[in-house]
């Protein structure tokens, strides 16, 4: 399987990014470790040179297989969810924004904690028509330009909407899109999911991104998730897309990377 860690194009403060900071410098180090591919996260498309961007990828031999949204949420407040209408429009449209620049790529764009929460005073139901009908809208604008959304199931300490994979299905089924599908992150699976194989398996071919982290969000390696597991599971389902690191920067950010794809690497091996 490919693999990829996250990387910052902007300033940002979600701590489960292990490189911020220069662009260029941050590349050539995630290539020099063996990586395949950086996952970008990206606050808003309009202040960042996609093309410049893909052209370092491009010279150190890497490709951004998804883009993540989530800084939108923490830096900016905006989600598909909120009780005011402009706040979900200028939501729905940052997700619309991002789509050029992911058919370019050929990237994913991920729904994170942009879908929001359900909030004071909203009805749990409302709050479901609202996420759905932005997916809906998102997902159909995407489509046309062969881009693929995935929304990431969060546990339920981070979120009230969409904490499981059985959840995420159901949402599938309601919003009905073909380009719409999940991203399975196992630090969130070993809270919510009570035998994370058994989920991924029911999945099956709608998981369209797999996060790694282990159960303290630190590098694979560094907790109790059974990674081999994981990996043998994926492979069993016919997923061929990527793993990708959104991990604690800890102890610190190059060690975390290394070990990372130190500990994949040789259960990749053993599965193949």
């Amino acid at each position: 399987m490919k693999l990829s860690i996250v990387l910052s194009t902007q300033t940002a403060q979600f701590n489960a990014v292990a490189f911020k900071g220069d662009f260029e410098v941050n590349v050539a180090r995630i290539a020099g470790w063996g990586y395949d591919g950086v996952e970008l996260a990206i606050r808003d498309p309009r202040l960042v040179d996609g093309a410049a961007l893909l052209d370092t990828l491009a010279r150190y031999g890497l490709v951004a297989p998804a883009i993540g949204t989530g800084q939108a949420w923490g830096e900016e407040g905006l989600s598909f969810t909120d009780p005011d209408p402009a706040v979900r429009e200028r939501a729905i449209q940052r997700i619309v924004d991002h789509v050029p620049f992911a058919a370019q790529a050929d990237a994913l764009i991920i729904i994170g904690l942009l879908r929001g929460l359900v909030k004071p005073g909203v009805d749990h139901e409302q709050a479901m028509a609202w996420l759905v009908e932005a997916l809906q809208r998102t997902s159909e604008a995407a489509a046309p330009h062969g881009v693929r959304l995935c929304l990431e199931p969060i546990n339920r300490y981070e979120t009230t909407l969409i904490n499981t994979v059985a959840q995420g299905l159901d949402l599938i089924e309601r919003v009905g899109a073909d380009n719409f599908g999940l991203l399975a992150d196992t630090f969130h699976m070993n809270i919510e999911e009570p035998h994370i194989e058994e989920s991924l398996r029911r999945a099956g071919n709608r998981i369209f991104h797999v996060h790694v982290a282990d159960s303290n969000r630190w590098y694979p390696g560094a907790g109790h998730v059974d990674f081999a597991g994981v990996v043998r599971t994926l492979h069993e389902i016919g997923y061929d897309g990527w793993l990708s690191a959104e991990i604690m920067p800890e102890p610190d950010p190059d060690t975390a990377a290394q070990r990372t794809i130190a500990h994949l690497r040789r259960i990749c091996e053993c599965t193949n």
